[in-house]
């Protein structure tokens, strides 16, 4: 059977909640097989649906989690460590803003914060084994993201110096990461230090094209940055290992454009959307994706500004379904030429 990419799957992060059925693994993989979803990537950093520290050390506590989500009838995509990722490299000027992503005992610590982060993302890799995958999602952290743009200047060095730190965090853990059969697709992402293609050659570079750093392609965020995302696909395809399926929309005007004022999303020029209401050629991502012989998953990441999430969910599932393709095992006039011996081959060219 011809490579295809599977799917319709969904990041759960974004729909966890208090209440049934987003407060269990049980409950919320039981609400989106109901949608239609296929797979699940599962937020290593939401205790209400995965206990990451109970994965990294128990096959049993894993075996659990597969047993539910068998049930449910979805199967587990990847695990996601974002969060815990963009622990891992923090600029000074997010230390207060960032501290709520880790536990309380390392608020207002960053070198313990670090280290819980680091702890983190190293535990996802030895649960995923456990799980029986290969892949896992996540974000690289910032230290230059503060110095985007050249204004003040920025000292000679500092960039290179942002990049070649963040390659000495990081490469112990792709190691690591390594070691246990799997690797990270990194979101590239306005925010963090690795936010296109560039700054994505830049991190690759600094870790010695390390085999298990790899990239989860997420068109919106090239959409936001007005980027070209089939492009991107054509010069990094061999390190894309899985795929955020979210919309977005860039409509500047006379008042804002890229950086959009500071403006609630709901009034950016800039805004991610749910599937099929922004700008983003899907058709086109996934004729090249499959192209390229991707055949891993489509996952859901439900943002937007105007839908309400059950609406996005509940869209999500068929939009996705209905862009993927069942690839061709031969171009459709292949039967034309069919095989020749050489002698016939020859005659054919006159020799």
């Amino acid at each position: 059977m011809a490579l295809q990419i599977k799917g319709p799957a969904l990041f759960l992060a974004q729909f966890a909640g208090d209440e049934a059925p987003y407060n269990t693994l049980e409950g919320i993989t039981k609400w989106a097989a109901g949608l239609g979803y296929k797979g699940v990537q599962i937020p290593t950093f939401d205790g209400r649906l995965f206990d990451l520290d109970k994965a990294a050390e128990s096959d049993t506590y894993c075996d659990e989690v597969k047993g539910i989500c068998a049930d449910a009838g979805v199967e587990i995509t990847e695990l996601s460590t974002h969060l815990q990722g963009q622990l891992v490299a923090v600029n000074p000027a997010y230390d207060l803003v960032f501290d709520a992503f880790a536990p309380k005992e390392v608020h207002g610590n960053p070198k313990a914060r670090q280290e819980w982060a680091v702890d983190q993302v190293k535990k996802a890799a030895v649960a995923s084994k456990r799980l029986g995958l290969s892949h896992t999602v996540g974000f690289t952290g910032s230290l230059a993201f503060p110095f985007l743009y050249p204004w003040p200047q920025r000292p000679e060095g500092l960039v290179d110096e942002a990049f070649a730190e963040l390659a000495r965090r990081w490469v112990p853990i792709l190691d690591h990461y390594a070691e246990n059969g799997q690797d990270i697709g990194f979101e590239i992402h306005p925010g963090e230090d690795v936010f296109d293609g560039a700054t994505w050659e830049m991190f690759l570079d600094a870790c010695g094209g390390h085999v298990a750093a790899m990239i989860n392609y997420d068109p919106s965020h090239f959409v936001l940055q007005q980027l070209d995302y089939l492009a991107f696909i054509d010069l990094y395809y061999d390190r894309i290992n899985a795929f955020h399926v979210k919309d977005a929309e860039f409509n500047p005007d006379g008042r804002q454009g890229v950086y959009s004022g500071y403006q609630p999303w709901l009034n950016r020029a800039g805004r991610f959307r749910s599937l099929g209401d922004g700008q983003v050629d899907f058709a086109a991502i996934f004729s090249k994706l499959t192209g390229y012989g991707y055949d891993s998953w489509a996952v859901l990441e439900w943002e937007c500004c105007i839908k309400s999430p059950e609406q996005g969910a509940a869209e999500g599932a068929p939009f996705i379904a209905s862009h993927l393709i069942d690839r061709a095992d031969r171009a459709f006039d292949d039967f034309a030429g069919g095989e020749r011996d050489e002698a016939t081959i020859k005659r054919m060219l006159g020799l």
